[in-house]
């Protein structure tokens, strides 16, 4: 079993889900989050002033999946959240962990089955 964690762009979220949903990966969690890393923020204006913003927001995608969906899953995420054919900086990032335990909290099924 693991644990992958996608962060992607907002605007991906809705093609991702589709895609994953094609794939027959129907259970993640999806968190807003802020970050920063090559992009170095970016210029926002408010009420005429312009301002730097080193904070962008992002969402990340807990997925845990067993041992067979592992490259199907990281594949589909790869794909879908680029924003061009070659990539930009900032599409996101894929992490994958592994997993020690899955526990179903309605029934106590544990491991493989409760995912």
């Amino acid at each position: 079993m693991k644990l992958i964690i996608a962060v992607i762009q907002p605007i991906k979220l809705e093609s991702v889900q589709q895609a994953l949903r094609r794939l027959g990966v129907t259970r993640l969690t999806i968190c807003d989050a802020m970050g920063f890393a090559r992009q170095r923020g970016q210029t926002e204006t408010y009420r005429g002033s312009e301002y730097a913003t080193n904070l962008l927001r992002k969402i990340s995608l807990e997925i845990a999946v067993n041992d067979d969906f592992v490259e199907r899953t990281v594949e589909c995420l790869a794909q879908q959240c680029r924003t061009s054919a070659e990539g930009n900086i900032g599409d996101g990032k894929i992490f994958v962990l592994p997993m020690e335990e899955s526990i179903q909290v309605s029934d106590g099924t544990r491991g493989p089955g409760a995912i």
